[in-house]
């Protein structure tokens, strides 16, 4: 299994649509993990308008069919729509996104001291890969471990 960690240099608005096109477009399904309620609503808004020649299919999980979900939005981790890929853009580590293939765990400044602790902690765990990526001066993705 494989976590990347992503440090937020720029808002999650610029990041989170380009992870669910691709979990999506590769024919997979994504879970958005962010437990305030506020934080789900905008992210309910962001994937509907975030281009405006796109379409990304999503619903807030317990709003309709959750199994039939390409993207789903939770306030904690589950897997009500047999997604295999987990974003969880709270910032706040979650030990049952481990049952998932790939985590995709984004945090800013203010959640910098628990990613740092989950990082560490992930590091002594068996088939647990570990990258981390960080924003280059151009706004550009760089895999810095």
């Amino acid at each position: 299994m494989q976590v990347d960690f992503y440090h937020l240099t720029t808002p999650l608005d610029r990041v989170l649509p380009r992870i669910a096109e691709r979990v999506v477009q590769t024919g997979g399904r994504l879970l958005i993990v962010a437990e305030p309620e506020a934080q789900r609503v905008a992210l309910d808004r962001l994937l509907w308008s975030y281009a405006p020649e796109s379409f990304l299919p999503h619903a807030h999980i317990g709003a309709g069919n959750d199994a039939a979900q390409p993207v789903l939005i939770a306030s904690d981790v589950t897997t009500a729509n047999a997604a295999r890929n987990v974003a969880i853009v709270d910032g706040r580590w979650r030990d049952a996104a481990l049952d998932f293939e790939r985590v995709f765990h984004v945090f800013d400044e203010e959640a910098i001291r628990e990613a740092r602790l989950a990082w560490k902690t992930l590091g002594d765990r068996d088939g647990v890969e570990r990258r981390y990526w960080r924003q280059n001066d151009a706004g550009r993705w760089e895999q810095a471990a």
